[in-house]
């Protein structure tokens, strides 16, 4: 009689320490929550949740492997069995003796088979295989329900089509000939099926449907329902000649790469950019935030309107924005009336050494789960596009993807670039039960938006980009998976600072003003400057360098912040290396002249100027009609409108007021910081990372738990009298109350108040009140209470 292999879950407790510690830190699922024993990490290993998440972790090599085991293996469970194996091996276990395998795979050489025998004991490391006693590997049981009815495109065996037939009729031979002999229509509707899908669809017309019949009669194609059929599996490899896929690709495809130079120096000056874009998006938005719309994310038109003021396309001022939502530095108010406004983060952010400042950027663009390519775009069953900072853009898969491309660039050496297309092949076969067109789009907009960032540069990683992957979790594939926390710790952090410092551009404490009443920044500008230069200036063009324009609006901003002309002319000429030119001191001066002339104060609000003629002119428009302006005096006019839109509506009609207090004081307009109020957030749970640390932890308290109930089973077995099972209390008074009337013996377990259960042998005389009245083995009275009687059993005589 054949005996008995073992399940998974005694490949599973005859691991090593080193074994287990791979298994978990591949499927660190495993360890949350943390199992009581080594049973229940088997059992919980074999969970299809568990069993799924690992499949979908699988490279095409590890996939094409385990779906040839599932193909040419008949013994698929957990549970113990009796069938012989369906090969010899060798003493290591493997399949070198057994050409199944190998055949489906379509591998010949040696080496490729020593490739297949690594990728089968990747799987059994992972826990998707177990060994039985001779060594012989089987798939767990729920593998074949993730992948489907369908294995590789396969059908069903031929006996589940059709339990009627015989086994001849899966005949390799057999169905070999009777392929052969197929008429041609019949051979070219087979050929369509060859390579999945197994199922079709009855063709109407007679052609078709004779050389259907033609197929069902001879067992080539089985019905399943009044107009389709099905290719059984034997049937599919028969016309394979005997190979699972059509490509069997067992290592990753080579990326192709191109050499490219100062990748460190573009990445610097991409990093700088982004910086300069996120302190002008904090000023626009402080200034005039943009309400979130019903939904919780930016209207187009707001979009739109922070695109134009950075001077930036659609998509990348839709990624500017996400970076800083991910970063914390924007946020929604959560006002009755909602806006998009920096938070307070963004003050100590902006004081922040840059590369600190980039390295909070890009950690938290590569831990973010949100996708800014998808603003703009119809998502899944919606009806309208993506808002930025909507819920439309959270997308999970984002994050993993991000680190499979950070990875695959950290692959190759530094200045090498790689080629996007040869990329986008090895990330399938990473991940191949991905869609290609989603993966492909998400692949372009990483490798965009690493760009942008500064994590590369010209297309190749650069040195902070290569701090920043080795700052991040690995996903590793099966074999040497390594297992880190899902974020990076401080000190990660500190050198993706470190790294990005050494790259960014210097600030420059000078501008070049030029005839043209322009000024050329060439570098990021030091603060104050820039603060300088952001108010009294417009942004005309970026690039390496910054070139700013001063126009009459740009000025009257300065003069409106409380800039007079005599320190706007030498703030511009102590920050400029070349002369001031003259059409500048012009342009102050003149703005400077106007400006003030008309006054505006509170009556609701007056209007007083010494030129009587300009206030003439403001009655006898019909536009600032709704203003309501009457004449106090030859030189004051007064209105009940508020001053500040008495002045916003004054300049827009070509006048230039400035408003003052009610002691006569110029009241200089500030632009307004408008902040999100810090909301206060849940408590995070403390949640120890499932590392190298942990899962050796993890290990040695399973190793404990087996252990002790190892031992809790011998001295269980080594005790007097039979085995008390666990009953039922019901079952338990009834055979109690049998024991009393029939003066029986009874063995009964007792739990006592740490937990344990106690056995005694009693002779029962009374069941009342939920309590047994007995004498022991002693002799002695006592009582138990029933619902403390865990199980119980008569004496044998």
């Amino acid at each position: 009689m054949p005996t008995p292999r073992r399940s998974l879950a005694d490949d599973i407790r005859g691991r090593s320490d080193s074994e287990l510690t791979d298994l978990v830190l591949a499927r660190p699922d495993l360890a949350r929550p943390s199992p009581a024993d080594l049973t229940s990490l088997a059992a919980r290993a074999s969970t299809r949740a568990s069993v799924q998440r690992a499949v979908e972790a699988l490279d095409r090599g590890h996939l094409q492997v385990l779906e040839a085991l599932v193909i040419e293996g008949g013994d698929v469970g957990d549970r113990p069995s009796t069938e012989s194996p369906s090969s010899e091996l060798d003493a290591a276990g493997r399949r070198d003796s057994e050409p199944g395998l190998f055949t489906l795979l379509g591998v010949e050489s040696t080496g490729d088979r020593a490739v297949v025998t690594g990728l089968v004991d990747d799987l059994w490391r992972v826990g998707l295989l177990w060994r039985g006693d001779d060594r012989e590997h089987h798939v767990v049981r729920t593998v074949p329900e993730v992948l489907g009815p369908t294995v590789a495109g396969l059908g069903a065996p031929i006996e589940e089509l059709r339990p009627s037939l015989t086994p001849r009729h899966g005949d390799p031979e057999a169905l070999r000939a009777t392929i052969d002999a197929a008429p041609s229509p019949a051979r070219a509707m087979l050929e369509k099926m060859t390579w999945g899908p197994s199922l079709g669809v009855l063709p109407q017309e007679r052609a078709g449907s004779s050389s259907a019949r033609w197929l069902i009669e001879h067992h080539l194609l089985v019905p399943v329902s009044a107009d389709r059929v099905a290719l059984p599996r034997e049937v599919g490899l028969a016309l394979r000649s005997g190979r699972l896929h059509r490509d069997t690709v067992l290592v990753p495809p080579e990326v192709t790469t191109r050499a490219v130079s100062l990748t460190d120096a573009v990445a610097g000056g991409s990093a700088s950019e982004l910086l300069t874009h996120l302190d002008e998006l904090a000023a626009v938005w402080g200034a005039e935030p943009p309400r979130a719309v019903r939904t919780g994310g930016l209207s187009v038109r707001d979009l739109k309107a922070t695109a134009a003021a950075l001077d930036l396309d659609l998509d990348r001022s839709a990624f500017v924005v996400e970076i800083a939502y991910a970063a914390r530095l924007v946020a929604d108010d959560g006002e009755v009336v909602p806006v998009w406004a920096p938070t307070s983060e963004v003050d100590e952010w902006s004081a922040s050494e840059a590369g600190h400042r980039w390295a909070s950027l890009a950690l938290a663009w590569a831990r973010s789960t949100r996708a800014a390519h998808l603003v703009g775009r119809k998502v899944g069953s919606g009806l309208s596009a993506a808002n930025a900072l909507g819920p439309d853009v959270q997308w999970p898969a984002i994050r993993g993807i991000r680190r499979e491309v950070l990875r695959e660039l950290a692959s190759l050496e530094a200045g090498l670039s790689p080629d996007a297309e040869s990329l986008r092949e090895r990330l399938l076969w990473r991940r191949p039960l991905r869609p290609a067109s989603v993966l492909s789009d998400a692949l372009d907009a990483v490798l965009r938006e690493a760009e942008w960032l500064g994590v590369t540069g010209r297309g190749a990683l650069s040195a902070p980009g290569r701090a920043l992957s080795d700052a991040l979790p690995g996903t590793a594939s099966p074999r040497g998976r390594t297992g880190t926390a899902d974020g990076a710790s401080d000190s990660a952090g500190r050198a993706v600072a470190v790294a990005m410092s050494a790259h960014l551009p210097k600030p420059v404490d000078h501008v070049l003003v030029q005839a043209d009443l322009t000024a050329v920044a060439p570098g990021p500008l030091e603060g104050s400057l820039a603060s300088f230069m952001r108010l009294s200036a417009d942004v005309e063009s970026r690039g390496g360098a910054t070139v700013y324009r001063f126009t009459p609006a740009s000025v009257r901003r300065a003069l409106d912040a409380g800039w007079t002309a005599a320190e706007f002319i030498d703030t511009v000429r102590r920050s400029s290396r070349t002369p001031l030119p003259q059409p500048l001191e012009y342009l102050v001066s003149d703005v400077a002249r106007k400006h003030g002339q008309t006054r505006v104060g509170g009556a609701s609000a007056y209007i007083r100027s010494d030129d009587e003629s300009v206030l003439e002119t403001m009655l006898a428009a019909r536009e600032l009609a709704p203003l309501q302006l009457r004449r106090l005096a030859p030189t004051v006019l007064v209105s009940g409108a508020d001053p500040r839109v008495l002045v916003e509506l004054l300049r827009d009609h070509g006048f230039v007021p400035i408003q003052e207090g009610q002691d006569g004081s110029v009241v200089h307009a500030e632009a307004p910081r408008r902040r999100a109020g810090s909301r206060r957030r849940a408590v995070p749970p403390a949640v120890s990372p499932v590392d190298a640390d942990f899962t050796t932890t993890l290990v040695a308290g399973l190793r404990a738990a087996e252990a002790s109930a190892d031992e809790r089973r011998a001295v269980e077995e080594s005790r007097p009298g039979p085995r008390i099972p666990t009953t039922d209390p019901v079952v338990t008074l009834s055979l109690l109350r049998d024991a009393v009337a029939e003066r029986h013996g009874v063995w009964i377990g007792v739990s006592d108040q740490g937990g344990g259960v106690a056995r005694h042998l009693i002779h029962p005389r009374r069941v009342d009140g939920g309590r047994v009245w007995a004498t022991d083995e002693g002799g002695r009275e006592k009582s138990y209470s029933v619902h403390r009687i865990t199980g119980a059993t008569l004496e044998t005589p």
